[in-house]
């Protein structure tokens, strides 16, 4: 295995993008195609967008087996819960004829002891093509990407408080069906900033697709120190933060990741930043509701918006199965030449 200088993986808590230096030039191969997806964070405009125009190919041929992935074997290596995550990841390879593993880490050697560089090497001499990884500390996804063999393409679904880059890509997938012009969209992101992947990734994604403006809203003791490097406007109370959005997209209270008492209480959460039928005036008009689940029904969200004409959020779960087929697809071509490919640019069909 070629071996390459180690990045340490560990628990990143404060500030703004907290990525590896140089994740670019890791991510994309010599051609500028993607080799690994560890973070929305340094893509290029142009790539992103592909990325979502190769979704759309998927999401709209009415298709649901193609033959990309045939031969290829992916292994979902989650160190941490996932229902939404882990399934569609599986749906989204299987419908690319991928074989699919799926790792039940707690009853693995990991939790004997093993280091994740040992997992890696075992799981590499099963001649595995690509791992999906979801992990506890920020900047594990990289740590694989760094010491995984030619041709070993890594997927991050979400590390530590980083990224979570294919929940932003689903997410801008879902609001280009409906909102197509990113640069005229004022963007609410309201709740847990601190401990948020998705909303660090979603930041980075809308700010290279020209969003208006981007909003992140809520309690001083959940808005990370120094937030407007990222290009975002700190708002303090709910009726500051969505006057005139367009968008809102809420986060889940991250409970699991606090150590100390950021709020009073959900009850108190709910009372200042919740989003209730009384606070939709403070949207536009035709402003819609988007979350990446799962849902904290009166903590978040007033139960029956969540589900409402305006909400976007079952979509969002949808397309993700789209969003994480394009993704595969293109990290498979990087490795070798593709089958015969649509002129759409989908992939071939199953025969």
């Amino acid at each position: 295995m070629k071996k390459r200088k180690s990045t340490p993986v560990s628990h990143v808590s404060r500030l703004p993008s907290h990525g590896p230096p140089a994740v670019s030039d890791l991510q994309l191969d010599s051609k500028g195609r993607l080799r690994h997806l560890l973070t929305v964070e340094g893509l290029s405009r142009p790539l992103l967008t592909e990325i979502l125009d190769r979704a759309e190919g998927f999401a709209s041929s009415g298709e649901k087996k193609y033959a990309l992935l045939h031969g290829t074997t992916v292994v979902n290596l989650f160190f941490e819960a996932s229902t939404r995550t882990r399934t569609t990841f599986e749906l989204a390879a299987k419908r690319l004829s991928a074989d699919v593993i799926n790792l039940d880490v707690s009853a693995s050697s990991t939790s004997k002891g093993e280091t994740l560089l040992d997992t890696l090497a075992t799981l590499q001499a099963m001649q595995v093509d690509m791992f999906v990884v979801r992990h506890a500390a920020s900047g594990a996804a990289h740590f694989f990407a760094e010491h995984a063999a030619p041709g070993v393409a890594v997927l991050n679904a979400g590390d530590g408080r980083h990224a979570h880059p294919t929940q932003a890509l689903l997410d801008l997938f879902t609001l280009r069906k409906h909102r197509r012009d990113f640069r005229k969209l004022t963007v609410a992101i309201v709740g847990d900033i601190l401990h948020s992947r998705v909303a660090r990734s979603d930041i980075h994604a809308l700010r290279i697709l020209g969003a208006k403006e981007i909003r992140v809203v809520g309690p001083r003791t959940l808005i990370p120190a120094a937030v407007e490097t990222l290009g975002v406007r700190a708002c303090y109370t709910l009726d500051e933060g969505l006057d005139g959005a367009d968008v809102v997209m809420l986060l889940r209270l991250q409970r699991e990741r606090m150590s100390g008492y950021y709020i009073p209480s959900p009850g108190e959460f709910y009372r200042s930043f919740g989003l209730t039928r009384a606070r939709l005036s403070l949207l536009k008009p035709e402003a819609v509701i988007m979350h990446p689940g799962p849902i904290n029904r009166g903590v978040e969200i007033e139960g029956d918006l969540a589900y409402g004409e305006r909400s976007l959020i079952l979509q969002q779960v949808t397309h993700g199965i789209a969003v994480r087929m394009a993704v595969m697809a293109m990290l498979s071509e990087s490795r070798e030449s593709p089958a015969c490919r649509q002129a759409g640019g989908v992939g071939s069909r199953e025969t």
